[in-house]
């Protein structure tokens, strides 16, 4: 049975006969079906009978459902409700437009709306930058996805995407104050694409590019970024990218090693893979061989996707051939982010001492963390309940906050390799261990130091604005 998790979490209401044990009763109930108590309150009591409410943590839908009927089954309790809190996070959606300009009287009305508002356009008209400093534009981003690769689930459209696009807005508000909004496409056309993004953009200060699947998503961000002089960013891509270079260095700087030197295999070569490659090797890394579904990418076969034709052309110096299996033998880092159970512990042995295991396919990763711990040094997956979870939010609001701050038109290499630094820099020496390589994304200092250093790398930049 999968680990319980917030994920299938239920409120379960109970009423119960009042007696010393009633509670204790109901809490054992569902330890024993494998559930965990992850809170409880007396919602109300009397001489004779009392409401209790519990949080439970389940390990999937059938799962909860045997949880409210073991609670059922004990004698003078009665269920009274089992609600699923996930849906219930979701009514009605996560977000809502709040006004920043109060309307109290007609003086307030002038000014924010007719007539005073039409200075403010005259003012735009004349001078297009001013929308940055005036309207939404300055701390707005469009979360733009055609709903083609939504997390693990594959391709479910535009309306069945909105949840998570609308709770990646959320993730921007809250870690780095920025306003984003979901922008769902019913088209899977990369032109029309293209067409609508850009004919939306004036609205917003950057585009954040999601779930859009490979290789459609590459050709979409490189036209975008080319038409555009707004920040075009892929997170699927950089933003795994730049937590996984982040994650990276402090493992290496915990087993000491150098990313110059080291063996790196990387299972995956989509976009999320293409990207971490690119990144790597801007940090120096030597010494990377990618595998797909066919085995090793290598010079001598050519590839019908130009993009593996990249990572064919300028990885894998030593022309190694074979099986991901066979890449693995020696390799001090695996980094996955492909498809899970693609590894066991014989090729978890074959590699190197203090190898570093990072697995992050989800929510299945190619590896049991557990079994991994047994064989490498580090081990870090994409999940929330193992430690060193690489995960995209220590990226992207911090990332587009300093962006916007700096009125960036463009996003460069340099500002994806400070980020990533940024991030793994909020792990001091003093805390830095196996367990923790990669800050919590609750961390208030991570966006802080990304937007900061990205900030800084932006009016650097050519083309960058200044204010």
């Amino acid at each position: 049975m999968a680990n319980p998790s917030p994920g299938y979490s239920i409120q379960l209401r109970a009423e119960a006969a009042v007696r010393g044990t009633a509670t204790s009763e109901i809490v054992a109930a569902i330890t024993e079906t494998g559930a965990l108590v992850h809170g409880l309150t007396v919602d109300d009591t009397g001489h004779e009978r009392l409401i209790l409410d519990l949080n439970v943590y389940t390990s999937g839908v059938a799962h909860a459902e045997r949880v409210a009927q073991a609670v059922a089954a004990i004698a003078g309790v009665a269920v009274l409700e089992s609600a699923d809190r996930v849906f219930a996070l979701h009514e009605g959606g996560k977000l809502s437009v709040e006004p920043t300009a109060p309307l109290l009287d007609r003086d307030d009305l002038s000014r924010a709306y007719t007539p005073g508002v039409a200075r403010v356009c005259l003012d735009i008209a004349a001078n297009p930058d001013n929308a940055k400093r005036y309207t939404v534009k300055g701390n707005t981003v469009a979360v733009v996805t055609d709903g083609s690769a939504v997390l693990g689930l594959g391709n479910i459209g535009a309306a069945a995407s909105l949840p998570v696009m609308e709770g990646k807005a959320v993730l921007f508000k809250q870690f780095a104050g920025v306003d984003a909004w979901p922008v769902a496409l019913d088209t899977q056309d990369t032109e029309e694409i293209i067409s609508i993004v850009k004919a939306l953009a004036p609205v917003y200060g950057g585009i954040n590019l999601e779930d859009i699947a490979a290789p459609r998503c590459f050709e979409i961000e490189r036209r975008l970024r080319e038409e555009l002089d707004i920040p075009v960013f892929h997170d699927d891509q950089h933003g795994t990218a730049i937590v996984t270079l982040a994650a990276l260095a402090n493992a290496l700087k915990l087993t000491g090693k150098s990313i110059g030197d080291v063996k790196i295999v990387i299972s995956g070569v989509g976009a999320a893979g293409n990207a971490i490659i690119q990144l790597l090797q801007a940090e120096g890394a030597q010494h990377i061989v990618a595998a797909g579904r066919s085995g090793i990418i290598h010079m001598g076969e050519t590839y019908a996707d130009a993009h593996r034709q990249w990572i064919a052309e300028n990885t894998n110096p030593e022309g190694r051939i074979g099986t991901l299996a066979d890449a693995l033998v020696g390799a001090d880092v695996f980094i996955g982010v492909s498809a899970p159970n693609l590894l066991g512990e014989v090729e978890l042995a074959s590699m190197a001492s203090d190898a570093i295991v990072f697995a992050m396919a989800n929510p299945d990763p190619e590896v049991d963390p557990t079994v991994a711990a047994r064989y490498a040094a580090v081990v870090a997956t994409g999940r929330s309940d193992f430690p060193n979870q690489i995960n995209n939010v220590l990226a992207f609001p911090g990332l587009f906050r300093g962006l916007l701050d700096a009125q960036a038109s463009d996003i460069t290499t340099e500002m994806l390799v400070g980020a990533a630094r940024a991030i793994a820099s909020c792990v001091s020496d003093d805390e830095l261990n196996a367990q923790y390589i990669i800050p919590s994304a609750f961390d208030e200092n991570v966006a802080r130091a990304v937007a900061s250093s990205v900030a800084e790398a932006a009016r650097a930049a050519e083309g960058a604005l200044v204010p």
